[in-house]
């Protein structure tokens, strides 16, 4: 959500974040016109509630005669008040509607573009492997290993599901694990959140409205199934008021995650690539309201998660996501993309994205300054660290050997057991 007196003032910069954005420029002028009215019609409540204070006072100066007729008017402009009250009431039910919608203006740094062909590419990190044998994908090199079952996944809950079984279920758990182990050396704290969150979660962050497709609604219990620990995370202080002294707050959550996959049928059917149900450790970022801090700290998040792919050994690259590939919120992202063999490409497994204070904004969610400063909104970052079982398509395909087997990196080994392959079993 914006500052609604920025978009009274700056209504032009908002027109073109829409068109930067690929949004329809219309809800501005929407927003506008609507704001305008309820503007109007609240200052006449106000003077309307003014005139009848007063001539409530005046009533008992007056004559029986008088009072007759001012009691006579002042009903009529009791009805006229509460007309108005009403309209009033209604307006701004709009005004929130239409502001929900309007899009944070990106950075002047992010590129125009439609979509993800977009894209700029910053760095590329670690070479893409050679081999000397046919590559396996992952699916059919886990089917041959044993430990991905696909088909018996889709049998329990439907296309794009799964089972991991044996080195591959452990190994999930070695990355993940890792991941937090890697946040946890780096000063975050680790949390446990629900899942499940209340309306007032996803529009905060800025997944409703229009994500609902996108989520698993528990509809009797008005209850969300959440896409990214990001909305619980981010959601923790809603309605509060922090202390300066407090932020930065640095959180880090291993969650399961749920998305519908809405719009995307026919797309990345084969594998793990897009799934359902997966996991994820997030980073999230509640600080001052600071450019300088902001583009500072969303670089550092961005480092976590490229210091954790280098770790596991994996060839990526850094890519500036344009303006039609941006969220309604998002002041900037970036987006890490891991090669993956079988795709003859990279994919992408991780995105770092801040947003100022259009989150803090609609969970009311400030800090006070210091120095007698009226409290501000905080601004919000976030990041992935890893995603399962997308990041299982790089190790399995990066790693494969001739024989079959796959190596593991030597930094997840502790977290099986010393383990440094797994083998086809007997």
């Amino acid at each position: 959500m914006l500052d609604p007196k920025w978009v009274r003032e700056h209504a032009d910069e908002v027109r073109d974040a829409a068109r930067r954005k690929h949004f329809d420029p219309s809800v501005v002028d929407a927003y506008l016109e609507v704001d305008r009215d309820w503007r109007e019609i609240l200052t006449r409540v106000e003077e309307q509630r003014g005139e009848l204070k007063a001539s409530s006072k005046r009533l008992g100066k007056m004559t029986p005669e008088e009072r007759e007729g001012a009691l006579a008017a002042q009903r009529e402009a009791k009805e006229v008040l509460k007309q108005d009250e009403s309209r009033v009431k209604e307006l701004s039910a709009k005004v929130r509607e239409l502001a929900m919608l309007l899009p944070m203006p990106p950075a002047d740094e992010v590129p125009d573009g439609k979509d993800d062909q977009d894209n700029i590419e910053l760095e590329r990190v670690g070479e893409v492997p050679a081999f000397d044998f046919e590559v396996q994908a992952h699916d059919d090199l886990g089917a041959a290993l044993g430990i991905i079952d696909i088909p018996r996944g889709v049998k329990l809950a439907g296309s794009r599901n799964y089972l991991l079984l044996g080195d591959a279920a452990r190994l999930e758990r070695a990355v993940l694990q890792f991941a937090l182990d890697h946040m946890i050396a780096r000063g975050f704290e680790v949390v446990s959140v629900p899942t499940l969150v209340n309306r007032a979660c996803m529009e905060g962050t800025g997944y409703f409205p229009g994500g609902e497709e996108q989520a698993y609604l528990a509809e009797r219990d008005d209850l969300s199934l959440v896409g990214t620990s990001e909305v619980p995370l981010t959601s923790i202080h809603s309605g509060e008021t922090l202390e300066a002294d407090k932020l930065p707050l640095r959180r880090v959550a291993l969650s399961p995650c749920y998305r519908r996959e809405a719009g995307t049928y026919g797309k990345d059917t084969k594998g793990l690539y897009r799934v359902h149900q997966f996991w994820k450790v997030e980073q999230v970022v509640l600080g001052p309201a600071d450019e300088e801090w902001s583009r500072e700290e969303h670089k550092r998040m961005l480092g976590h998660a490229t210091d954790l792919m280098q770790a596991l050994e994996l060839p990526y690259r850094v890519v500036n996501v344009c303006g039609g590939d941006l969220g309604q919120g998002q002041v900037q992202k970036f987006d890490i993309e891991t090669w993956m063999p079988s795709r003859n490409a990279y994919g992408e497994t991780h995105s770092a994205s801040r947003f100022h204070d259009f989150q803090s904004r609609r969970l009311e969610l400030r800090y006070r300054p210091g120095g007698g400063a009226k409290p501000q909104f905080v601004h919000t970052l976030n990041n992935t660290v890893i995603a399962s079982p997308r990041v299982l398509i790089a190790l399995l395909e990066n790693h494969q050997q001739a024989d079959g087997s796959v190596r593991i990196p030597e930094i997840l080994r502790p977290y099986m057991g010393g383990q440094e392959s797994i083998q086809a079993q007997a």
